[in-house]
Parts: structure tokens; C-alpha cells; sequence
């Protein structure tokens, strides 16, 4: 399926409408030399109009775009699976055959409040991917260099929040690094962070997440033996912009903590919905 020496990304969201569309498209238009990219739906419809007007207004081509389930990959591997609502997140928690897989949390644009949601949307997703492709040439460098060394000798829902616990949760490096992680992520449990934040406490590290976790930053999940950790959903999305911000543009901050966790080995698995 993947050209050779490329990359494959699949985006997924629920109705491969909007979010995902503008996702592949963007990707393609931004890096169709270094990645083959694809989109789907785990409940397809239609490719929204405003979409493709969106992409058109932003100088990328839309007309090929169609609406498919994530069906139809069944039994393909890709190199990354990328979620972009919680819904398909959860639907789709560990995808089979994703050698990586990133949760991104995007607000449905066909719902969002605001003038021009879709190119709000559209935007945000920019951002994101010029982020991803950031981080991932780095580590794809490091990886190299690595292999040569070898050869020679990475809504507003929340009706209590409160703005001073907000940013008193970002005054710490662990968690502000936590944060700006989980971010990139989606997902990542205590044993995950104290290899990226190379901390030997464990009790340093909970007790920074139990903060986050106070404050409705972060919610956990368990499975098994394993507690894995987000940015809450239900975070105001102005709060949610300030985590994305802060990550994107201070991605130096995080390059060793993310290098460190792609090079991780036995990193806990996730649960299967797909």
C-alpha cells in the first residue's frame, strides 16, 4: 500500500467528514513526499461541503476526498493511526497493526460555536501537523543516526473548572512536561513518563499527576495493571488551546523526553476496540 521509503498515516474520527478529511488532505499537501496518507470513519457519512470549501480557501486540493469506514482497511498496517475525537479514540484505543498511534481531540466543526468554524478547525489541525512533522523528522533523524552508529562500531463541558488551579497546574516542569507529552500522545501511563522524563521517583511522578488530576486537567483510565492518563475532554477549549500552544511552540522543551520514550522498550499495551 505505502511507497517506497514513505511513511503511512491513517486519521480517523467518527463520520470521515470533516476532521479527517482535512487531516489527510493537509498532511498531503504539507509532506506527500515523506508520507502516504489516508482517512476513515468508524460511522462514515458524507463529506461535508464546508470541508472541501475550507481546504479550497487554504490553497489545498480537496476534490479527491471521499468518505470510507475504517473497515476498509481492515488488516493493513500503518505506520501511524492518528484519532481526532474522543469518541474514535475510544472506539479504536489501540488499532491493530498501528506501529504508533496518537490521540488527538479536535472539536466537531459541524457543531462548533464561532464564525468560520471550519477554518478554525482547519487551522488548528495545521498547527498540530506542522508539530507532528517536527517531531517525527527528529526522531526519524535520531533513529538514523542511530542505525549508522550501529553499522560502524517519537467543549467547554467542565462547569466547576477553575482558571487559578489551570495555571497553577503548569508552574511544574514535570507537570507542565506531562501536559505538553500527553498532548502529542493522547494517552500515557506513570511508568511511560518517568522514562521520558528520565525521573527515577515514582511517587514524584503520581503525585505531580494527582495534581493534574485535582485541578481536571487529566482524567485515568485502568486496564490491567496499567493507568493511563489524558487530557480531559471535557477541558474549557480555551484551556485546551493553551496546552496545544504551549506544546507547539516550545517543542525543543520535550525533543529529548520524546526521544526517550519512542527508543522505550515493553511500553505498556492498550486495550483493543478496533
Amino acid at each position: 500500500m505505502n511507497s517506497i521509503n514513505k511513511q503511512t498515516v491513517l486519521f480517523l474520527c467518527t463520520g470521515n467528514s470533516a476532521r479527517s478529511q482535512m487531516a489527510e488532505a493537509l498532511l498531503r499537501h504539507k509532506a506527500s513526499d515523506k508520507f502516504d496518507v489516508f482517512s476513515a470513519g468508524t460511522q462514515p457519512d458524507r463529506v461535508d461541503r464546508r470541508t472541501v470549501d475550507a481546504l479550497s480557501s487554504f490553497g489545498v486540493d480537496a476534490k479527491s476526498l471521499r468518505s470510507k469506514s475504517v473497515d476498509v482497511f481492515e488488516g493493513q498496517s500503518f505506520d501511524f493511526v492518528i484519532t481526532l475525537c474522543d469518541k474514535a479514540m475510544s472506539e479504536c484505543r489501540s488499532y491493530p497493526g498501528a506501529a504508533k498511534q496518537l490521540a488527538w481531540d479536535f472539536p466537531d466543526p459541524k457543531y462548533r460555536g464561532g464564525s468560520n468554524p471550519f477554518s478554525v478547525t482547519l487551522n488548528e489541525l495545521n498547527n498540530r501537523l506542522s508539530m507532528f512533522l517536527l517531531v517525527e523528522e527528529k526522531l526519524l533523524e535520531s533513529d538514523e543516526n542511530k542505525e549508522a552508529d550501529n553499522h560502524d562500531a517519537l467543549s467547554d463541558q467542565l462547569t466547576d473548572f477553575e482558571p487559578i488551579s489551570f495555571y497553577k497546574s503548569l508552574t511544574d516542569d514535570i507537570r507542565l512536561k506531562t501536559l505538553m507529552l500527553t498532548h502529542y500522545h493522547g494517552e500515557i501511563c506513570v511508568c511511560e513518563l518517568m522514562e521520558a522524563l528520565d525521573e527515577q521517583s515514582q511517587p514524584k511522578v503520581s503525585r505531580n499527576l494527582a495534581v493534574l488530576k485535582k485541578a481536571n486537567v487529566i482524567t485515568d483510565r485502568k486496564h490491567g495493571q496499567w493507568v493511563f492518563y489524558r487530557i480531559n475532554p471535557a477541558l474549557p477549549l480555551w484551556a485546551k488551546s493553551v496546552i496545544a500552544q504551549t506544546t507547539e511552540n516550545n517543542i525543543p522543551l520535550i525533543n529529548n523526553p520524546l526521544q526517550r520514550l519512542a527508543d522505550m522498550h515493553n511500553r505498556p499495551d492498550k486495550s483493543s476496540f478496533c
